[in-house]
């Protein structure tokens, strides 16, 4: 099977990796059943890169229906270590204005019908997600859009980077209320999305840093003086973004592969696990053991 050091995980609008040489597709089977999509192996600056189409190709799932297990496990089955989550998101804060980006550092999870564990079934953890989003992957990430400043095209629009705050993630497939709105902005949320969660949570038990370039769409509909969000407002304010949004997962992926930083995700199970894998069900263990690859060293994963 193909390796991968970084997982790109594209949302809305974004359903392919521009610059990856020596493609090659793969099916993975998970105990999970199959991911959202085919996921893309490649190389990209020497890196080597798995991308997944989170929704995809043709965006045939709702954020409901997206398999986060089966994605997150396929990913660390191909060894990926860190995943840069590229998504589409509403603002809840007039500083952050439709296409600006932001590097969020906090999660509320208000989703409700999704499976969001490896574990049970004969298999405790309890892993700690105080800080869900790796320091050092966000860091890669801010580093990337300012290498990436001069690079503007034509047509591009002056934007923002906004570091940190806290990314309210709802079940959808519905926007929000405006009531509901005006409640996440009293939580001191700055962005509103349908996808990150489970899908952070799943990546610290399976000792993935992650790390999300949120994209803003629109306002939501808490605005006083801004339309309410439209599906056609947010991909079309998306599809301006998505180039730039490529260029800097491109300057990412290359400082990630030149540093292989060292995350406190990565030993996440070390003090999370409770159930040692002997003890486990046969079954059960057979889930849980490729995501204990706690000895496999970052540098051995290389195209």
């Amino acid at each position: 099977m193909a390796r991968a050091l970084i997982g790109v995980i594209g949302g809305s609008g974004l359903y392919q990796m521009e610059g990856l040489s020596n493609t090659s597709e793969h099916w993975i089977e998970t105990p999970f059943g199959l991911p959202s999509e085919a996921i893309v192996t490649g190389e990209l600056h020497g890196v080597s890169v798995a991308f997944l189409a989170r929704h995809g190709r043709g965006h045939r799932l709702i954020p409901s229906e997206v398999p986060y297990r089966a994605n997150i496990h396929a990913l660390r089955q191909l060894g990926v270590r860190y995943i840069l989550s590229l998504s589409a998101v509403g603002s809840l804060r007039e500083e952050v204005r439709p296409l600006d980006m932001l590097l969020p550092d906090q999660f509320i999870d208000l989703t409700r019908k999704r499976d969001n564990t490896f574990f049970g079934d004969g298999a405790v953890a309890h892993v700690s997600m105080a800080d869900p989003i790796c320091p050092q992957v966000a860091d890669c990430l801010a580093r990337a859009f300012g290498l990436t400043q001069g690079e503007s095209t034509q047509g591009d629009q002056p934007i923002t980077l906004h570091r940190g705050g806290s990314y309210v993630c709802i079940e959808g497939p519905q926007f929000s209320s405006r009531a509901e709105s005006h409640w996440y902005r009293s939580m001191g949320a700055s962005v509103i999305g349908m996808t990150n969660m489970p899908e952070a949570k799943l990546a610290r038990e399976a000792q993935i840093a992650y790390a999300t370039l949120a994209m803003a769409t629109d306002y939501d509909c808490w605005h006083p003086r801004e339309a309410a969000v439209t599906a056609e407002v947010a991909i079309a304010n998306l599809q301006q973004n998505a180039a730039r949004a490529q260029r800097i997962a491109a300057k990412a992926i290359r400082l990630l592969g030149e540093e292989k930083p060292r995350s406190p995700a990565h030993t996440a199970l070390a003090s999370g696990l409770v159930t040692p894998l002997e003890v486990m069900p046969e079954e059960k263990a057979r889930v849980i053991k490729p995501l204990l690859a706690t000895t496999e060293s970052v540098e051995q994963v290389e195209p």
